[in-house]
């Protein structure tokens, strides 16, 4: 089903029933004093400790090698670049100090940036998941272009205007179950999610949200998907997505931001929701992201980690079916099985 519309000119989710982004004011003024939307404690040995076990120096010498087989580069939050098959395919870059208008006020960044727009490698193509400050990230598109970078650009519906207001070329829109070829053997699909999106307080849910499966056909072998399902909520979206695409080899799995669980758990899963959605999707391997970055909600920086392990030990997981890297790492992902059955 494409993205709904409940509302003309506005979208909404598969499951009619949750509708989101329609806050009151009252109630985000009280749960702003009241303190939800900041972690209410830090990290138990502080930040600057947080960010130093977090944190290796990016290997700028892996990244410019644009790698046949896939490797993916944690650039924080939800900013993730997969390499694979020659190609440098960008995620919801945000590399700005704030997640907020101009990248200059808004949430805070704890976790420093590990490179700068203009240190990216080359980039064919970049996917943003959805309207919000902390996924399209106006200073970061504004630093890669202004570096002389000219991507492809891949939104979702809706959102092809932001681009147009500003001159950016090369952007094509996309509703849900929608795909496209990208390259020869590379295939891109647009995913549905539990989510909302607004940037301003009139364009509320005008733009649609979503995930991106990458799909990499390299013959013989059976295709190798990658899925960057963008910020979401549980649902039986992933159960649809594992039937109608196929199963996922590899995830960019949202882990934080969850907190308080009220407010929080349409729109985005907690640790236990993300281990369901990895089973939902039959996906053997998962890199963590959506935290440690930017104070977003209520949970410390250094809670997702302890609240994964309990999920995936409850799940008879082992701690490694998800990785999670340091902000600027870089790490092969291993190929499965030539044996293994597509489906």
């Amino acid at each position: 089903m494409p993205g709904n519309r409940s509302v003309p000119n506005r979208f909404s989710n598969s499951d009619p029933q949750v509708q989101l982004g329609n806050f009151p004011w009252y109630e985000m003024l009280w749960r702003t004093l009241r303190g939800d939307f900041k972690p209410l404690r830090a990290p138990d040995q502080g930040y600057a400790a947080f960010e130093a076990a977090w944190t290796v120096p990016v290997n700028h010498d892996a990244l410019r090698q644009a790698p046949e087989t896939p490797q993916v580069t944690w650039l924080g939050h939800v900013t993730v670049l997969l390499q694979v098959a020659g190609l440098n395919i960008l995620m919801d870059p945000t590399l700005a100090e704030f997640a907020g208008p101009g990248g200059r006020v808004g949430a805070r960044r704890r976790v420093k940036a590990p490179l700068t727009p203009t240190q990216l490698p080359r980039i064919d193509l970049v996917l943003i998941s959805h309207n919000h400050y902390d996924h399209l990230c106006d200073a970061t598109i504004r630093g890669l272009l202004a570096a002389g970078q000219t991507p492809r650009f891949i939104v979702p519906k809706g959102l092809k205007a932001w681009f147009d207001q500003r001159g950016i070329p090369r952007v094509q829109e996309l509703d849900w179950w929608e795909s496209l070829a990208v390259a020869d053997g590379i295939r891109v699909h647009f995913t549905p999610a539990q989510h909302w999106s607004r940037r301003t307080p009139w364009d509320t849910n005008a733009s649609l949200w979503g995930g991106y499966c990458l799909e990499w056909h390299a013959a013989p072998a059976a295709p190798w998907r990658f899925l960057f399902p963008g910020d979401t909520g549980y649902s039986r979206d992933f159960q649809a997505i594992r039937q109608r695409i196929g199963r996922m080899d590899f995830v960019a799995l949202p882990i934080g931001a969850y907190l308080p669980r009220d407010f929080m758990k349409p729109m985005h899963v907690n640790p236990a929701d993300a281990v369901q959605m990895l089973l939902d999707l039959d996906a053997p391997l998962a890199m963590g992201v959506h935290w440690g970055t930017f104070m977003l909600t209520q949970e410390a920086f250094d809670q997702p980690p302890r609240d994964l392990a309990i999920a995936l030990a409850e799940r008879n997981l082992a701690p490694g079916h998800v990785w999670l890297m340091r902000h600027g790492e870089t790490r092969s992902i291993p190929l499965p099985a030539a044996d293994r059955i597509a489906a």
